[in-house]
């Protein structure tokens, strides 16, 4: 049974940071992505990887401030949040599928068939 483990979240200051891992078990999957949801809010797309070409996309909410990124060796993909706000508060799902979805459709959580179990990020002084 193919799992994602999600790693890193917890609690940051205004204008901090956090990196956020999710690693798949033993496979590489061509498409990544994070979606967030915050309390009594529907699940956001916030940032996708496509694994090879390597492509990233992301939410305008967070372009310039949050970097998704992997390691080809760890199998691993990574979500460096910087410069943080508290409307950033929410629990963080990595998700993943075996197919190179096409740009239009990253944003779908749909499109997603293997999801990790969610970390919580809170962003509060």
């Amino acid at each position: 049974q193919v799992q994602l483990e999600e790693s890193g979240g917890g609690l940051v200051q205004p204008g901090g940071s956090l990196r956020l891992s999710c690693a798949a078990s033993g496979r590489t999957f061509r498409t990544y992505a994070w979606f967030r949801q915050a309390p009594g809010k529907e699940r956001e797309f916030v940032a996708a990887l496509r694994w090879s070409p390597s492509s990233t996309h992301y939410a305008d909410s967070v372009k310039g401030r949050f970097t998704i990124s992997k390691d080809n060796a760890k199998r691993a993909v990574y979500l460096n949040m910087n410069n943080m706000k508290p409307e950033d508060t929410a629990v963080y799902y990595c998700a993943a599928d075996s197919r190179h979805i096409i740009v239009s459709q990253l944003r779908v959580d749909r499109e997603y068939e293997y999801w990790g179990q969610g970390a919580q990020v809170t962003v509060s002084s």
